[in-house]
């Protein structure tokens, strides 16, 4: 049985984007980043909702425009494309990438029957659709990346009233001064 892992870029303070809905204090380091292409090598199926999706779909042809990317970006387009990706959206009519499904509703026992039956790890991302997940308690492992920077507002790693039991199975620091942390869900 795959796993089920909810990975995410975070501030000190916990927000996935800041009040006006940027990321833009995330910034790319070439240790850190292929540390996060290593995880993401043993994932066979990602999974969004649309404004992540929209975020993400970038590693399909636009990237390509820009030819200075680092080896880690290169190496992290080609793994994007390369997995299946499910998006949850009830707006996107048709998807922008390739091994790409949409689906209207999150219906957790459809979620459970993927897990279950997938043969490498699945990721999911975003926090509206994570904690959908995480209350209904199919993910198994949350990776959270704390960057050195506060933004003081914005949209949440972890939703108000989550309790979850956790146990730390690594941790890592960065020269740039993130942490990578990964925890297995026990409850």
């Amino acid at each position: 049985m795959a796993k089920l892992i909810y990975i995410m870029n975070a501030s000190l303070d916990t927000y996935v984007e800041d009040e006006d809905g940027s990321f833009g204090w995330v910034v790319p380091d070439d240790d850190w980043n292929t540390y996060i292409n290593e995880i993401c090598s043993s994932c066979g199926t990602y999974i969004y909702g649309r404004r992540m999706y929209d975020s993400m779909v970038y590693w399909e042809n636009d990237y390509k425009a820009n030819n200075h990317h680092e080896k880690f970006h290169q190496d992290f387009a080609k793994q994007w494309q390369a997995v299946e990706k499910i998006v949850y959206s009830k707006t996107l009519t048709e998807p922008r990438s390739a091994r790409t499904r949409i689906e209207r509703e999150f219906d957790v026992e459809a979620l459970r029957q993927l897990k279950d039956n997938a043969e490498r790890d699945m990721t999911i991302q975003g926090p509206e659709l994570a904690e959908q997940a995480l209350k209904a308690g199919v993910v198994d492992e949350i990776q959270a990346f704390l960057l050195p920077v506060i933004v003081g507002g914005g949209k949440q790693f972890f939703p108000d009233g989550l309790r979850l039991n956790l146990e730390l199975i690594e941790e890592r620091v960065f020269r740039n001064g993130v942490v990578a942390l990964r925890y297995a869900v026990r409850n």
